[in-house]
């Protein structure tokens, strides 16, 4: 029976590093797609790493000291995926700005095990800390059964977040395709709470953590995961190509005088009113100034400037930021102040946009820009 468990857990683990991958180089929704396909190749990692254990792949001191420094199960990430993955879907302009980024910051949580392997090591090289590996590890196991605590507290709250987001969409009357996978995703994810929960509560009394390890192992919980890959994977990846087939069916085909008053319309917003200045600038704000539907807009943007709204806007953003950095002062200034003033709403933001623009660092562009004047 083991052995058909694990075969189960080993197959739907390739699943998930097959159908993550997919999923992340989806042309459709890119950010949705990018978020579901972490949060399936976390799934599948952890999976992974319960395979490799129970068929002893660490077998090899080598391979169990390595894997010691790779933090296979990092749980604290599944909660802001779910959601944020929800958000994503529903909104055309959502971005994992500062606020959003800054949720991911409790994984630190999943790194405590191998910072401890980290810090041992290190001790044992600067002879520090003898090298003595067991009270080490006793720690570790002991650190790694309560640190599915917070976990499930994480996933918990995210789960209700999404519960009480996807309430307050259909409460204001919207509706789009797609929204009853969405409710069938958090309501799967809170049967998922509610299993883990009843594997967890013997799980983290002392008493009771070998006796359900040794009859039990983790096929309580790493069955019903395998099964969320299989779901997450082929439903998600399905939803995603109907997205794209249903994109390309319903795609509107505008009068040449509406585009070509579109595309004026947008010039003059960007560089005679300057909104890109604006760092909450949305595709709504935009409609409402220059007076066009939102839809028009991102009709315009898509088939005839060939870019979507953010990648639209940061463009003005980025050029902005070159025409200051060649300014005779801007040794005097830093990336963070010009950034900022340009419209981008943080500096981890502006880099990376400043990087997918133009191909290089903010750094490698000062240093070539003496060359550009």
């Amino acid at each position: 029976m083991k052995g058909f468990l694990q075969t189960i857990i080993l197959l739907g683990t390739i699943q998930g590093f097959i159908v993550s991958g997919l999923l992340f180089y989806s042309p459709r929704n890119r950010l949705a797609n990018r978020l579901l396909a972490a949060f399936i190749f976390l799934m599948a990692l952890a999976s992974f790493g319960l395979y490799a254990s129970l068929s002893n792949w660490f077998g090899s001191p080598w391979l169990s000291f390595l894997s010691s420094f790779v933090p296979l199960i990092t749980g604290m990430l599944f909660g802001p995926l779910m959601y944020f993955y929800i958000r994503a879907f529903l909104e055309p302009d959502f971005t994992l700005g500062r606020k959003q980024r800054l949720q991911f910051l409790p994984a630190i949580i999943d790194l405590g095990a191998p910072f401890t392997a980290v810090i041992f090591l290190i001790g044992v090289l600067t002879n520090t800390v003898k090298n003595n590996p067991v009270p080490w590890g006793i720690f570790i196991d002991t650190y790694n059964v309560y640190s599915d605590i917070p976990r499930w507290a994480s996933l918990a709250v995210y789960t209700w977040l999404s519960f009480k987001y996807l309430r307050t969409y259909r409460a204001a009357g919207k509706s789009v395709a797609g929204l009853a996978w969405l409710q069938q995703f958090v309501w799967v994810m809170t049967a998922f709470l509610a299993i883990w929960l009843l594997y967890l509560v013997p799980y983290v009394i002392p008493r009771y953590t070998d006796v359900i390890l040794n009859n039990l192992d983790w096929y309580p919980i790493y069955v019903p995961i395998t099964i969320l890959i299989y779901w997450l994977g082929i439903k998600g990846y399905l939803i995603s190509w109907q997205q794209l087939v249903t994109d390309k069916k319903t795609e509107v085909v505008l009068p040449v005088a509406t585009v070509d008053t579109a595309v004026v319309l947008l010039k003059k917003a960007m560089e005679e009113d300057h909104l890109y200045l604006n760092t909450a600038l949305t595709l709504n704000v935009v409609a409402q100034h220059i007076g066009l539907a939102p839809k028009t807009i991102s009709a315009v943007l898509n088939q005839h400037l060939h870019k979507n709204f953010n990648e639209y806007v940061n463009g003005y953003r980025v050029n902005l930021f070159k025409e200051k950095l060649l300014q005779a002062d801007a040794d005097q200034l830093t990336f963070a102040g010009i950034a900022a003033d340009c419209g981008f709403s943080s500096v981890a933001t502006f880099q990376r946009v400043f990087k997918q623009v133009t191909g290089m660092s903010p750094s490698e562009f000062r240093k070539k820009a003496p060359e550009m004047l």
